[in-house]
């Protein structure tokens, strides 16, 4: 089931988000998320209008989350966001993901907006191929934009017009 997160849903959400900024290059922030921080999140994106999704199960444990955000500040960027999306690593290959990311691309675009950008590092291949098959396309690749693990990672910008 996907649904709108809620600050209760933030522990479950840093318990999935935090193996992956601990250790994978699949984000290139090293800090973790405290369950504080990704509540304020969840209501500064709810109130801006922008979506926070999570996929539950039938019990209502959260397996992933979906949200997006501007892609950067200022007025003439309004129609431009940038997602997450990240699965709990049971739920990879299982449709949980294709379900978030359009669940998340259908807020968007009854929002208004114009298009979705994907920053993804370059090492993460499945989230590369992910995007992919989701109808992203590469629109830049920033070379040695990240740094992590002591060495620097390109990042992949990929877009989709919604």
């Amino acid at each position: 089931m996907i649904r709108p997160a809620t600050v209760l849903d933030a522990q479950a959400i840093a318990a999935i988000w935090n193996p992956f900024i601990e250790n994978s290059a699949v984000t290139f922030n090293p800090v973790v998320k405290r369950p504080e921080d990704v509540a304020e999140m969840i209501v500064a994106r709810t109130t801006a209008g922008h979506g926070f999704l999570v996929a539950a199960d039938e019990e209502g444990a959260i397996l992933g989350f979906a949200t997006y955000a501007q892609f950067r500040s200022g007025l003439g960027y309004s129609k431009t966001m940038e997602h997450t999306i990240i699965l709990a690593p049971t739920e990879k290959g299982r449709g949980m993901g294709r379900a978030l990311m359009t669940a998340i691309e259908a807020h968007a675009r009854e929002e208004g907006a114009h298009q979705m950008i994907a920053g993804v590092s370059a090492e993460n291949v499945a989230g590369l191929r992910f995007h992919e098959a989701m109808g992203y396309a590469e629109a830049a690749r920033i070379r040695e934009a990240g740094w992590k693990f002591g060495r620097y990672m390109d990042l992949v910008l990929m877009q989709k017009f919604l």
